[in-house]
Parts: structure tokens; sequence; C-alpha cells
């Protein structure tokens, strides 16, 4: 691929984060919905957090296709892949059982996390050295709008939703004008999955176009190690081994608190901040305008300034989030306010910005992706552990919520001393100079 369509290749593949994003969101919002349709208890929605693109379902996709798409090809992935998530989507929206439904979170939660590796990997690799940056946050930014988008169709949708109405007549035209109303409201729900469906439809008909990574067709010729061998090489070499667990570490500790708010932020709101459904889901959705927003800003900057100056600005303003909490501030319209200012702006300029930056920068084009899918495993897979965790600390009506904030705090100030102690200095270098400073020339 032409360097200079790095640009276009980058909002091809960035639609996997809308995409990824969205998922999660869609079946946060609508899962109240879902449990009085099927009658679940808590520990169905558990189950359904933990399987999904949130967590399990992500980490068990994310190690196979990383490994994958370093065997066979970054387009091997676009090609196929995106199939893969249409067929998730459209078992949930048929979903009659709970059976059902957790399958289909689970197959599209197995194919999002297939498709971040090789998402990362390929923005990486066919961006220009002075544009890697932006080009990231510009797929971090499609990440921003996902949730955004979902969280506005899912008011707009939702029971005493402005397009309410329409959702009713089509409910009622397909099981009947009997039908009982949690039957007839589910599909509120069904029709934002929908919308997740048409996306996915596109995505795959730009991404399946795409020309194979460059530097992937490069190592490739010069090198026919089989998958076992990259997962022998990455598991033995020291540097390696060192990158996984810095990058796992920084990762892992502001997931975890991500991870909690990207599924339970609107029913912190209305748990510990006392709002309406409605208020909740329009304070999340403000949220994300602000993580677009930041990143927006970013992008023009990154590859100008030290990667230390945003790193460290994003956890100052969820550690300051948090900190809020733990002195009673969303107790008042105005601190509910800050918080949510503050957590979008953390987002913007997140971890999770620098770790899908560096996570592609400082691994060999051999093992690029499957070291990123390895990574993601480990990390979705601990916070679907945590998020199970985390409901028995907050407990049913938010009577742990500042022991859970305390937890928070405790994990952003990790991330931020961690990344602060092992961050590269990959700013204006090529992925073959920093290849080659890393390890010499005998990868």
């Amino acid at each position: 691929m032409a360097k200079s369509g790095s640009l276009k290749s980058t909002l091809a593949v960035s639609l996997n984060n809308y995409l990824d994003a969205g998922a999660i969101v869609a079946g946060a919002s609508g899962v109240t919905l879902w449990q009085n349709y099927l009658g679940l208890s808590e520990i169905h929605l558990g189950w359904l957090n933990a399987l999904s693109a949130n967590a399990l379902g992500a980490a068990i996709g994310a190690i196979i296709g990383g490994f994958l798409a370093d065997k066979f090809g970054r387009k091997f992935i676009f090609t196929y892949n995106l199939l893969v998530y249409m067929t998730g989507v459209l078992i949930i929206m048929l979903s009659m059982n709970f059976p059902m439904l957790l399958a289909g979170f689970l197959v599209t939660g197995i194919s999002v996390g297939i498709g971040v590796p090789a998402s990362w990997t390929y923005i990486s690799e066919s961006s220009e050295v002075n544009n890697r940056g932006r080009n990231i946050c510009i797929s971090q930014m499609s990440w921003g709008v996902g949730p955004m988008c979902i969280l506005l169709f899912g008011m707009l949708f939702a029971p005493g939703g402005y397009l309410y109405g329409p959702v009713e007549a089509i409910a009622h035209d397909i099981i009947g004008a009997d039908a009982a109303q949690a039957a007839v409201e589910v599909f509120s729900s069904r029709v934002v999955f929908a919308t997740l469906f048409v996306v996915a439809f596109i995505a795959w008909n730009l991404q399946r176009q795409l020309e194979e990574s460059a530097e992937f067709t490069v190592n490739k010729e010069k090198d026919q190690s089989s998958i076992v061998d990259n997962i022998k090489l990455l598991f033995t070499n020291k540097i390696a081994v060192k990158t996984v667990a810095f990058l796992a570490a920084i990762y892992l500790t502001w997931n975890l608190v991500a991870s909690v708010m990207g599924f339970f932020m609107p029913h912190i709101y209305e748990t510990a901040g006392g709002l309406s459904n409605e208020a909740a889901n329009m304070l999340s959705c403000i949220s994300w305008v602000f993580v677009v927003v930041t990143t927006f800003i970013i992008s023009f900057m990154v590859d100008k300034v030290a990667h230390r100056f945003f790193y460290v600005f994003g956890l100052a303003a969820a550690l300051t989030a948090w900190i809020l909490i733990i002195g009673g501030g969303v107790s008042t319209i105005a601190g509910i306010w800050v918080f949510t200012i503050l957590w979008g702006v953390n987002n913007g300029s997140s971890v999770q910005v620098f770790y899908a930056l560096w996570g592609s920068e400082l691994f060999p084009a051999k093992f690029r992706a499957g070291a990123q899918g390895l990574m993601f495993f480990i990390v979705r897979g601990l916070s679907a552990v945590w998020g199970l965790v985390f409901t028995f600390i907050y407990g049913d009506n938010g009577e742990g919520f500042t022991l859970a904030a305390y937890c928070m705090v405790a994990l952003l100030l990790a991330s931020l001393v961690v990344g602060l102690i092992g961050m590269p200095n990959t700013r204006g270098k090529s992925l073959d100079q920093i290849t080659k400073e890393r390890y010499g020339e005998s990868i």
C-alpha cells in the first residue's frame, strides 16, 4: 500500500473500534430490557458481561486473531472476520432465550478480539513515521464515536424515546398486537444492534478492498516461521517478554477501571448519583463526546510532543475524577458534571491510545500482532474476572461505592507509575529502526 493512502486505510480499519466499543455499549444500554424480557438474574447479567466484547469473548478472539494475522496476513483478518461479527450481532437481534443471547454476545466478542491486533498493527504499518501517532488517535476517535452513537440510538429507540413509536409498531407487526410489553420493549435493543450490523457490513466491504501491509509482505518473503515458531520466540526472547510485561501492566491497570465504566457507568450514575435512567444515559453519551474531542485535538500534536506529557495528562484527569468521587463530589449535579468531563478527557488521552501505539511499535513484524493478541487476551480475560468481583464490592445499590473508588484510584496510580518508569522513546522513528534498536539484526 502506498504510504499516501494511510489516512484512507486508517479510516476504513478504524471502523473496527466503532464496532468494538459499540458492541459493549449496545449490550449495556439494553441489558435491562433483555433482563425484563427473559427474566434474567444478576448472575445471568454477569455472564453476559464476562463473555462479551468487554471481556472474555474478546480475550479468546484476540489470542487467536493475533497469531493468525502474523501467519496469514492482516488482510486475511479483514476479509473474513466481520462476517463472524455480523453473525454474532444477528444472533443477538433474533434471540428468544438466554442461551441464544449469550451465544450472540460470545460470537460478537470473539470477532472483536480477532480484529483488534490486526487493526492496530495494520494502521501502524501503513502509516508514515510522522503520522503514526495521529493515525492511532484517529482509530481511538472511532472507539469514542461508537459508544456516543450507540448511546444516542439507545435513548432515541428506548421506551419513551423520540423514535420508540416506530420501533413499537415494527414489534407489533412482527410478534402481534397482543404481545407482552417486555417483548415489545426489547425490540429497541434489537434495533440498536441492527445499526451495528449495518456498520459492520459497510466496514467489511471497505476493508476487504485494502491491500496487504507492505511490511508484512516483505517480512513474509524472507521469513517462513510457523505460528508455533513465533509463539516460542515471543515467550523466549527477553526483550519481547519484558515488553509484554510492561504493556500488559499499564493497559491492565487502566482497563480494569475503564471496562467497569464502559459497562456500569449508567448504573453508577443512577445508584451513586441518584439520576434517572434517561439522565444517566445522557451523561454517559456526553462523556463520550469529550473522548472524541480530546482525542481529535491530541491527534494533531501526538507526533510532535513528548508522549510522556499526554500520558500523564490523561491519567491525571482520571485520578482527579475518582478523588472527586471519594470526596463526595457526585452528590451534586456540578460534581457529576465535572466527573463526566474529566473521565471523558481521560479516555481521550488514555492509556489505550499509547498501548495501541507502543504495542504496534515495540515488536518485530513476525509476531507483532500475536504479541498484541496475547496482551489483549491477558487484559480482557482478567477484566472479565474483575467485572464479577466489582459487582460484589459495589453492592446492589452502590453501598460499596467508596471502597470501589479507592480500588480505582490505586489501579490508576499503578498505571501512571509503571508507565513513567518503562515508557519507550519511539516518536519520529520508523518501525524498522525501532525493531533494530531493540532486537538487533537477528529478528
